[in-house]
């Protein structure tokens, strides 16, 4: 970082690398925020915006370089604020990026009382010839997955229908499925996987990432793959958490909406190739992270998803 506090601009020195390309998100927590609201605690969606962009920008084989954020009130409590930028600021610590800048923007009348919006824009870099690109994934490719902590930032807007007005509980009810209290659960910080993405990157073993987020592993995986591939996903490989079962109760789910709308449990997925997946498993475990194979990558015949469960 090259700049102060209090300038128009910030300013940050790319080093270490020989041909960069910069690569760079932006995204918002979504009506995860309105939990929160209900709540009162305001300090883990700063970490989940952070690591949410993190994701996003570590599956094309970067790393984060800095992170901003926007942050919109009708009338600025500082406590609240404070709050907020705290859970940015672990996050960025813990994902190695700078917290360079950002905009508090006040606005009476624009939102309502107590509450507030926030996005994050996070710039990142990776040598040009180390970007993932889906042109590298290759028909029997293992599907390599991680598990997610919870919902992560996306589907809350039907969580909340589901677990507040249809089933009336409150944010202290305790689902005993779970073993949390409906705001414990709710609120569960989206976690970051730059270490396992860069430990299989540092390997030689990655050829592919997507971050399952919104739409799911039926809309995300297919991120990752060229148009003449698709992922047969073997959902027997692992058992959905607890909280998502319970939603599809409640709600009555049918299949495609739920594996559209949520994560279920898996919050990553790797490709690596099928003769070096035992090897790729072990460097993921070696760190602490427990993989699970989940299927791997087929020829997509005409007129067929980008996703085949079976």
């Amino acid at each position: 970082m090259l700049t102060d506090i209090g300038s128009f601009g910030a300013c940050y020195r790319v080093s270490g690398f020989r041909r960069p390309v910069l690569v760079s998100s932006a995204d918002g927590v979504g009506t995860k925020l309105k939990v929160a609201f209900l709540t009162g605690r305001h300090d883990t969606v700063g970490e989940d915006l952070v690591n949410h962009c993190v994701n996003d920008i570590v599956v094309q084989g970067a790393v984060p370089l800095y992170f901003l954020d926007y942050f919109a009130v009708g009338r600025l409590d500082a406590k609240v604020a404070a709050e907020v930028v705290s859970g940015l600021a672990r996050g960025c610590r813990r994902n190695g990026c700078a917290l360079i800048g950002g905009e508090t923007a006040e606005m009476p009348g624009m939102y309502a009382e107590n509450e507030y919006d926030l996005a994050g824009f996070i710039v990142g870099a990776a040598e040009q010839s180390e970007l993932l690109k889906a042109a590298s994934v290759r028909t029997g490719d293992a599907l390599l997955a991680l598990p997610s902590t919870g919902l992560h930032t996306n589907g809350y807007s039907l969580a909340r229908k589901l677990l507040f007005d249809t089933a009336g509980y409150g944010p202290r009810t305790v689902l005993p499925e779970v073993g949390s209290t409906v705001a414990d659960a709710l609120l569960a910080v989206h976690r970051s996987y730059l270490k396992p993405v860069r430990a299989l990157m540092s390997a030689g073993l990655l050829r592919g990432a997507a971050h399952i987020t919104g739409g799911g592993i039926t809309d995300n995986t297919p991120r990752m793959l060229p148009p003449s591939l698709a992922a047969s996903i073997d959902t027997s490989a692992w058992r959905i958490p607890p909280l998502f079962e319970v939603l599809r109760r409640i709600g009555r789910i049918p299949d495609d909406d739920y594996r559209r709308t949520f994560n279920l449990g898996v919050g990553m997925i790797f490709a690596v190739g099928r003769r070096h997946a035992t090897e790729a498993e072990r460097v993921l475990r070696r760190i602490g992270e427990t993989p699970f194979r989940i299927g791997e990558v087929i020829e997509r015949k005409r007129g067929r998803d980008g996703v085949q469960y079976r």
